[in-house]
């Protein structure tokens, strides 16, 4: 009988683990299906491409590795001002953005709700609506007339005799993106910090006063980073991404691809200007899955930062 009853609790077990693993597979079909078709696919093609000469009218041609050869000993301007531009822009907006961010977030957690509230989506803003920004409002700011508010200020202190062309200059160019790309970097990924700070359990903090710590510095070195992990791994990430994602702001500045000069081509620029310009898709290919290596280089080192050690 009892030999019954243990093969009745085995098939009934076995049931419901059948019945879990159907509703876990129709759970996650959408954003698999999502992620199969607009992410892995492109990016598999992609690949696939990178090894050959497609000028879109033609077949693809197979050329091996000639179009990274060619990237990383002919393409001048990549090596010259492309890759210095990006890692630049890359290593100061990335950390700096993210940084920033975990700053504002934590000076926010302090502030009561609804003052906080209102300022985080003040903050929040710019990340949303940064591109109509750059397009009106700061090429108003930095235009390179007297009409410029940043020249017509300087002229007026006295400080320069002649408007400055911050946008077409390639001494201004790229600090006047890093400086925009700053003010708009504030995404989702300070929203989850702002989360993540204020979940932290009081008790922790409490505890750490009694243990010795000592100040606010303390404070957030040892309870408050360690204890939003996943929310420091998930704002890092989407710092890495954005960093390498805006190459929009400089041809929005500029009104044109490639920038002036050359000093706010980016990556993403260079994609465009040998796909949808050039219409070289081969040899773009091989530039995107460049800048896929890079994206995927930094973010293992954001998950050895902060992801779980076990």
């Amino acid at each position: 009988m009892n030999q019954i009853s243990a093969v009745y609790r085995n098939k009934r077990v076995k049931k419901m683990n059948h019945s879990k693993n159907i509703n876990t597979f129709l759970l996650l079909l959408p954003y698999g299906s999502l992620f199969f078709i607009f992410i892995l696919i492109p990016v598999v093609m992609a690949i696939g491409l990178s090894f050959t000469y497609f000028d879109v009218i033609n077949k693809p041609s197979f050329v091996g590795f000639l179009n990274y050869i060619t990237l990383i000993t002919q393409d001048h301007v990549f090596l010259k001002n492309v890759l210095p531009n990006t890692i630049k822009y890359a290593v100061i907006v990335g950390p700096g953005g993210y940084a920033l961010s975990f700053l504002l977030a934590w000076m926010l957690a302090q502030v009561q709700p609804i003052p906080r509230t209102i300022l985080s989506l003040a903050i929040y803003t710019p990340s949303m609506v940064g591109q109509v920004f750059v397009g009106v409002i700061w090429k108003a700011v930095f235009s390179g007339d007297q009409r410029g508010i940043v020249n017509s200020f300087l002229m007026g202190l006295g400080l320069i005799d002649a408007p400055i062309p911050f946008l077409l200059s390639s001494d201004y160019l790229m600090n006047v993106m890093i400086f925009i790309s700053l003010w708009s970097s504030m995404g989702i990924g300070f929203l989850a910090m702002i989360s993540g700070i204020l979940n932290i359990n009081e008790e922790l903090y409490e505890a750490a006063y009694v243990d010795g710590i000592k100040n606010r510095f303390q404070e957030i070195i040892y309870i408050t980073i360690p204890s939003m992990k996943p929310q420091m791994l998930f704002g890092a990430v989407m710092a890495i991404v954005n960093a390498f994602n805006m190459g929009w702001i400089g041809v929005t500045l500029t009104g044109g691809n490639p920038t002036p000069g050359y000093a706010g081509q980016l990556i993403t620029n260079h994609v465009d200007d040998y796909g949808f310009l050039r219409y070289e898709m081969g040899y773009a290919a091989a530039i995107s899955v460049v800048l896929l290596i890079m994206v995927w280089l930094f973010s293992k080192i954001a998950h050895a930062l902060f992801g779980e050690k076990d």
